[in-house]
């Protein structure tokens, strides 16, 4: 599952997570936009591959070249460095701490208006809210501790004692009924349900009133300056890239994802993209970002002392390109 990356690894690391489409050589055809995704192909970023498969991005003048992330992919370094044009920025937590370090990088638009993130737990153990969560066992990444992790304790007074290490492995949470772990509302519980058998209490942070964003768009500052025009045509491609992928067929950009990603199989794709339908994950599906939720979320975080207040939080985003 996606979560917070480091900002400490090589650019380097672009060179083997390439997708397929960016390695071979492609004429130009436009204004080159290499546009690095956070984790490798899946239907998390069908929008972008609909938009590409269906030529949205090609009749804006756009030549798109999808740059395939990874473990090894670090966005905003990319971004800041040159190496790409625009990348996704996973959540708002990301886009925030950006500010606070004065990188030139910012989010343009955010296309889920809802944060995928959910806690999972055992059925049968009375836990029927999050709520119902204080004091058992939650197994979390480490990048996890300093991000959403501050918002429960905040909102249900879970404390840190309950933390225990999550590896990106499901073996722990269901060995402990009482345990709960993260994941992401498209991912986990599926895996979770085919491979155990078990189907699992799921809790979308977002519908309990976690307000970030996720999948934004982040361009550095100097492409801001020199390219606006640039900008706006990949945000309005991509916003209906999202509603063709949602609400049209998504077999091309479907077929795009398995190319770039082989490991990805069409059940993953097809029950990730009705969740993401069934629960709003996208909502207007124009990249909308607001003044007044950034507020709210640099507001709680800032509460619980992740970022001083004396932050200028305004400069993790522009509203030019969604207004």
């Amino acid at each position: 599952m996606k979560v917070l990356r480091s900002l400490a690894i090589a650019v380097a690391a672009l060179l083997v997570a390439c997708s397929p489409a960016e390695k071979a050589e492609k004429p130009a055809t436009g204004t080159v936009i290499r546009f690095a995704t956070d984790w490798r192909a899946q239907a998390e970023h069908g929008g972008f591959y609909q938009a590409l498969a269906s030529g949205e991005y090609a009749r804006r003048g756009l030549d798109v070249r999808i740059v395939q992330g990874g473990p090894g992919v670090n966005v905003p370094q990319l971004l800041a460095s040159g190496a790409v044009e625009l990348g996704i920025g996973s959540n708002s937590f990301i886009v925030m701490n950006l500010a606070q370090e004065k990188a030139p990088v910012k989010a343009v638009a955010a296309f889920f208006q809802k944060d995928p993130q959910v806690l999972i737990a055992h059925p049968g153990q009375g836990i029927d809210s999050l709520a119902d969560l204080k004091g058992h066992p939650i197994l979390l990444a480490d990048a996890s501790v300093t991000a959403f992790w501050v918002w429960l304790k905040a909102k249900y007074g879970f404390t840190d004692d309950q933390v225990r290490k999550y590896t990106f492995n499901s073996a722990p949470f269901l060995a402990d009924k009482r345990a709960a772990q993260q994941g992401y509302l498209t991912s986990e519980p599926y895996t979770i349900e085919k491979e155990a058998g078990l189907k699992p209490k799921v809790f979308l942070l977002a519908d309990e009133g976690y307000p970030g964003y996720a999948t934004m768009v982040l361009a550095s500052d100097a492409m801001i300056a020199r390219d606006p025009k640039a900008i706006r045509a990949f945000v309005e491609a991509t916003a209906k890239g999202w509603n063709d992928y949602l609400n049209g067929d998504p077999a091309a950009a479907d077929a795009l994802i398995r190319k770039d990603n082989p490991e990805m199989t069409q059940d993953l794709l097809d029950q990730a993209r009705e969740k993401m339908k069934a629960n709003g994950i996208v909502g207007d599906g124009k990249g909308t970002m607001t003044d007044a939720r950034w507020r709210t979320f640099f507001d709680m975080a800032s509460a619980q002392d992740v970022y001083p207040k004396t932050l200028d939080y305004r400069g993790a985003y522009t509203l030019q390109f969604v207004e």
